[in-house]
């Protein structure tokens, strides 16, 4: 399967790359998306090289700044012209060890970086990130939010993000009741509330489990929180209602120095009828909970299930539950680690019939390579049918047809994945100046360089040159040929700067002005 119709530049969002490699999946069913060849640009000045380029790192040179991982989307199929126009994901290479900076990233449905933010702002601690990028609803406005803090043995220990249309931070939303919120969900209700999750170490029987009856468990917790204030509006906690001996992974720790996970939450949605489904990834069950008195109205799946389960609508180890209208749910189907329940992973969708209480496979999304995740993905079913599928800890997402036909795959480099992939229309206003750097070409003139991390309305872009820093003339323009458009001028300067129009032409913003380089 090739990227068809596609130069890597335009893959890779117009940044330079050297000799980006593939990933080879020997270890994973023997399937590699090959990556097509470079693109060439003779006689103009590229980016310095560095040994990461042979790694897949992008380098700008206007924004030397940022290197982010080099993402490439292959075209199987023909996608919808209604399909959101970006992707919204986080690379990192946790716990593993991927290349470039990881951070939070928007793509173009090319792979074109829009917005990237890399985690430079952290500690310099092993774990520190930001996982989870999503655009949601609060106040009334589009923002995107996110999860950072400390990933600890799967589970975290920080704060939830939201930012506006300009990237600027609102409002940061902290656990309560001494906790600290987990990395695996953060939800803004309709009421503008937030919905988190947090573990808590809480003594428990673990006999029954071959532990201790002395021993630590570390309990699910899911806290609805009033964000201005950070008042604790409703908490549940998952050994007040599920027993120990629900899980399904082997007893691990049960001291308190290594509190035993047996139940590990993992999402949390709002069912049409305004009561909550929280995930437990550890008791392969989804969980229907009251928002007011925290009773669980039913289970699917595990070893208590209230609803039968249909032929393929057992599941196992679970992420990123979420209803799709009154009677259905969207599920990513991990299928274990350890222990291993099935030979690959699955984007399920069940019809949960509530008078028979009988679950139903409805459609089921595999990948013709037999990915199998041991942990994390996500699933959104997109207006027009059609499904986006992250792939967990493997380095994949991918984009199917609603028959299941595969209509598209995005790849990381070796080493990077991400939490969760969405999908989503976003406007994006930096409050920061487009950049600019400006070379010497060596077949005559200069060629200037111009980019604005996060601005999505940029259609073209002038160049403004002059002898002096004072007395910029217009020079040349171009349309925007991705994160950073290269343009070739007659002028030697050796001062320039750029302005980024919109497509009615109107200045959306100036560089400052920056000197030739050699």
């Amino acid at each position: 399967m090739e990227a068809r119709g596609l130069t890597r530049r335009q893959l890779l969002g117009g940044g330079t790359i050297l000799g980006a490699s593939g990933l080879t999946l020997a270890a994973l069913g023997g399937y590699a998306w090959p990556h097509p060849a470079a693109a060439t640009a003779e006689d103009i000045p590229a980016a310095p090289a560095t040994p990461d380029d042979a790694r897949g790192v992008l380098h700008f040179v206007s924004r030397p700044d940022l290197t982010p991982p080099a993402l490439t989307i292959a075209h199987h199929g023909r996608t919808s012209a209604s399909d959101p126009p970006y992707f919204i994901l986080t690379p990192s290479g946790y716990p593993l060890t991927g290349p470039g900076t990881p951070g939070l990233m928007i793509l173009d449905r090319h792979g074109g970086i829009v917005w990237y933010s890399p985690n430079t702002g952290f500690p310099a601690r092993k774990g520190m990130g930001r996982v989870d990028l999503k655009v949601q609803s609060y106040q009334g406005k589009s923002v995107l939010t996110w999860w950072e803090g400390q990933i600890i043995k799967g589970t975290g220990e920080g704060q939830a993000i939201i930012a506006d249309t300009s990237y600027n931070t609102i409002a940061t939303v902290k656990g309560g009741d001494g906790l600290k919120v987990d990395l695996h969900e953060f939800v803004i209700s309709p009421q503008d509330t937030a919905l988190v999750t947090a573990v808590k170490p809480v003594a428990a029987d673990l006999s029954g489990v071959g532990g201790s009856k002395q021993g630590v468990a570390l309990a699910g917790v899911v806290q609805e929180i009033d964000i201005p204030s950070g008042r604790v509006l409703f908490e549940w906690n998952s050994l007040d209602h599920v027993p120990v001996t629900d899980t399904y992974v082997p007893l691990a720790g049960g001291t308190s120095a290594e509190p035993f996970d047996y139940f590990h939450p993992n999402s949390i949605s709002i069912a049409p009828d305004g009561r909550l489904l929280i995930s437990g990834r550890n008791t392969s069950t989804v969980y229907q909970v009251s928002r007011t008195t925290g009773q669980v109205a039913w289970q699917l799946g595990g070893k208590r299930s209230s609803f039968t389960m249909g032929p393929g609508a057992t599941f196992w180890f679970q992420h990123h539950v979420l209803p799709q209208g009154q009677d259905t749910l969207s599920i990513f189907d991990d299928g274990g680690s350890p222990p291993l329940k099935e030979p690959q992973s699955r984007a399920i969708l069940l019809h949960l019939d509530t008078g028979t209480m009988r679950a139903t496979l409805q459609r089921s999304y595999v990948h013709p390579a037999g990915l199998a995740a041991a942990n994390q993905g996500s699933v959104q079913v997109l207006a027009n049918g059609e499904v986006l599928v992250g792939w967990g800890n493997l380095p994949y997402f991918s984009q199917f047809a609603q028959d299941g036909t595969l209509l598209l795959d995005g790849q990381f480099p070796v080493g990077d994945q991400s939490y969760r992939v969405f999908t989503a229309a976003w406007t994006g206003h930096p409050t920061d100046n487009p950049a600019a750097a400006a070379r010497v070409n060596p077949a005559g003139g200069s060629v200037v360089y111009a980019s604005w991390n996060g601005a999505t309305e940029v259609d073209s872009w002038t160049v403004l040159a002059g002898t002096t820093a004072d007395g910029l003339a217009k020079v040349g323009s171009q349309q925007r040929s991705g994160f950073e458009t290269m343009i070739t001028v007659n002028s030697a300067g050796p001062y320039f700067a750029v302005t980024a129009q919109d497509a009615g032409q109107h200045v959306l913003g100036q560089s400052a002005t920056v000197r030739l380089m050699s």
